[in-house]
């Protein structure tokens, strides 16, 4: 398995991994719409966020998004936020997250990042206690506002 940068082909997979995270989408009953190919597009063009993939050959099995922020805490250094992390449903409780996971980590590490951050909705309590397993700690609470 290799983690990489996602291509425009695997889109479809991985917005069916966002679909619905309880079963396995088929990416060929996704439809890609216009403001999906704009997102990937600013998502690829930016040097501070990737949209990184698992996959085994042609076969997606995880994927997750990471934006870069430079700030000036922690000494001017970047932090790295993780987003939509996924794995397939089917393949999931074999070590595949953890192995995502770590090597994203592993990516903020060696670019510099001080901190690795993510959020995760609060009904996702088997998510946190995996989080937790990496060594993730509840730090603080966030906010959002939908607009």
């Amino acid at each position: 398995m290799i983690l990489r940068p996602a291509t425009r082909a695997e889109l479809p997979s991985i917005l069916a991994l966002l679909a619905d995270e309880r079963s396995v989408v088929d990416p060929a009953s996704i439809t890609v719409t216009e403001a999906y190919e704009r997102a990937f597009a600013a998502i690829e063009a930016d040097p501070r966020n990737e949209m990184l993939v698992l996959a085994d050959g042609d076969l997606v099995l995880g994927c997750l998004q990471v934006t870069y922020i430079p700030g000036l805490g922690k000494g001017g250094a970047e932090r790295a936020l993780i987003e939509a992390v996924r794995i397939r449903a089917d393949r999931r409780g074999g070590g595949l997250g953890r192995e995502l996971m770590e090597r994203a980590v592993a990516r903020a590490r060696e670019r510099g990042c001080a901190l690795v951050q993510l959020t995760s909705a609060k009904e996702r309590t088997e998510a946190h206690r995996f989080y937790a397993s990496l060594g993730f700690a509840r730090s603080h609470d966030g906010f959002k506002r939908a607009l």
